[in-house]
């Protein structure tokens, strides 16, 4: 008897279990009825007809990330690079995610990484980093328009490690070197060039300077010379004026040519000492009358002293 009643509570759970569902909040659950799709039930709770319905699949609704494993992938510029990344989906359709593809997961990770190929294959070594965001949108798109029969929806991708091959990096850090020191060269060059330009315009304000200088020196020397010739010309003048003024007194003409015989003689002993031929002058007969005159008048006056 006690056996029986235990068999039928047992029963009596085990239809209670198959007649309630309880859907919780994060997922779907597809059911089907002897093996045909019924509906898909949100979550909260149901009931079911034991042995007809049955849940045939779970769904989560949440968003879900798949890792994207790393691929090699031949860029435009036949670089080898392996590619690897995250894909971000949610389930939009149970029906659809359940009869729709076998594995939306996988198929989702192989269409992702195809896609990624394709798309790596018309870029640049260069354009795969500093397009990424160009890229991921790409990628999101053309698999969110094949994945769409599937009930499911791409939110979006994301390119994780772009690592080229050990050939191309050592290839990389050389033409990375190389160009360092370019733009090292470029620099000295313009430090040169700029201390050549400071030198000639250093060389040239100095030539401006010393021009400078020069100039105003003989504008010096101009206005010296200048000035001593009109002082000199002012004491001729005067010197003129006070010969004239002798000139007008009495015996002033004899004292003139008095004057004038010293000056004839003092140059013409200057020239006898200095010229390096014998000179004779044209009127050595007059000089020397005028020295016999001279003697006579300084015996006459002798003789009136005695």
């Amino acid at each position: 008897m006690l056996a029986t009643i235990t068999f039928g509570l047992l029963a009596l759970l085990f239809i209670i279990v198959k007649l309630v569902l309880i859907v919780k909040m994060k997922e779907v659950c597809v059911i089907e009825r002897l093996g045909k799709f019924r509906a898909v039930m949100q979550p909260g709770i149901h009931f079911l007809i034991p042995f007809i319905d049955r849940v045939a699949y779970r769904h989560e609704t949440r968003e879900q990330v798949l890792d994207i494993p790393a691929q090699s992938c031949i860029s435009r510029d036949n670089i080898q690079i392996n590619v690897d990344g995250l894909v971000y989906i949610q389930v939009m359709d149970g029906a659809k995610a359940s009869y729709g593809i076998e594995d939306y997961k996988r198929a989702s990770i192989n269409l992702a990484q195809t896609t990624m190929r394709s798309e790596i294959g018309k870029l640049n070594l260069s354009q795969t980093f500093s397009e990424r965001d160009t890229l991921n949108e790409i990628i999101v798109r053309e698999i969110d328009k094949a994945s769409d029969p599937w009930g499911i929806k791409v939110l979006r991708y994301e390119v994780r490690n772009i690592t080229p091959s050990a050939n191309v990096v050592h290839t990389l850090e050389k033409q990375m070197e190389a160009e360092r020191q370019k733009r090292a060269e470029i620099t000295l060059a313009q430090a040169e060039k700029e201390s050549t330009i400071n030198l000639s315009e250093g060389q040239r304000q100095e030539a401006i300077n010393l021009s400078e200088g020069d100039k105003q020196r003989q504008i010096n020397e101009a206005h010296g010379r200048a000035a001593e010739i009109d002082i000199l010309t002012q004491a001729t003048a005067e010197g003129i004026a006070l010969i004239a003024r002798a000139a007008s007194l009495p015996s002033g003409d004899k004292a003139i040519r008095m004057r004038l015989l010293e000056q004839f003689i003092q140059q013409t002993g200057d020239i006898l000492k200095t010229a390096d031929v014998s000179v004779l002058p044209t009127e050595l007969a007059k000089l020397e009358g005028f020295f016999e005159g001279m003697d006579k008048v300084t015996q006459t006056a002798q003789g009136a002293k005695g």
